[in-house]
């Protein structure tokens, strides 16, 4: 059975069923905390992405000016006037859990020559440039399920070890300890009977 059959170890078996049961609640709590954070961020993601696709519907006017219009040559495309430098991210906590959180999308300053390009292209750019940010925050959104979605499942074997072997085991070595250790006691009984009998008639 791999556990001694003393009073000593059915006191270390008690004070590790209690821990296991006192940490097990918040073990529970941690795996749905991160289940809900990881259901909030995909629906987030799936926001985003649809208001991405509005805004890029609103443009479908100027689609082929954003992309390979024939009218610019290809060094010339508006599209390489939207320079991603970086993606600034801050750190937060979910349960226990660093996660990135996004703060802004920085790109690079960009100079073209105004007698080249028509006068929307200032307003071409911009909307251009909040259409990136949209990718840069499910980026980051995904990342951040990545990190939780690796911490649920660590979590959720500890749950299922806690649940499925550690208590149950812990709950079965108490009870085989138990009933030896209470055999062993009647044996007791039962001898220092006999033995007092035997003192009765030797007496």
């Amino acid at each position: 059975m791999g556990v001694k059959l003393t009073k000593n170890e059915q006191k270390k078996q008690k004070d590790a069923l209690k821990q296991f049961q006192r940490y097990l609640p918040t073990l529970q709590l941690k795996k749905q905390q991160l289940q809900m954070v990881i259901r909030e961020s995909e629906a987030e993601i799936a926001a985003l992405k649809e208001e991405q696709r509005k805004a890029v519907d609103a443009l479908s006017g100027w689609i082929a000016v954003y992309g390979e219009n024939a009218s610019f040559p290809e060094d010339k495309s508006i599209s390489n006037l939207v320079v991603i430098d970086r993606i600034e991210k801050d750190k937060g906590n979910i349960a226990g859990v660093e996660v990135p959180v996004f703060r802004a999308l920085v790109f690079r300053d960009m100079e073209y020559d105004l007698r080249y390009y028509p006068l929307w292209v200032d307003k071409a750019l911009a909307a251009l440039k909040d259409i990136a940010k949209y990718d840069a925050l499910v980026k980051t959104l995904q990342e951040r399920i990545d990190l939780l979605s690796k911490e649920l499942r660590t979590t959720s074997q500890r749950v299922n070890l806690f649940e499925k072997v550690k208590i149950p085991e812990a709950k079965e070595n108490i009870r085989v300890i138990g009933i030896y250790l209470q055999d062993q006691q009647t044996s007791a009984v039962v001898r220092g009977k006999i033995s007092k009998k035997k003192l009765v008639r030797a007496g």
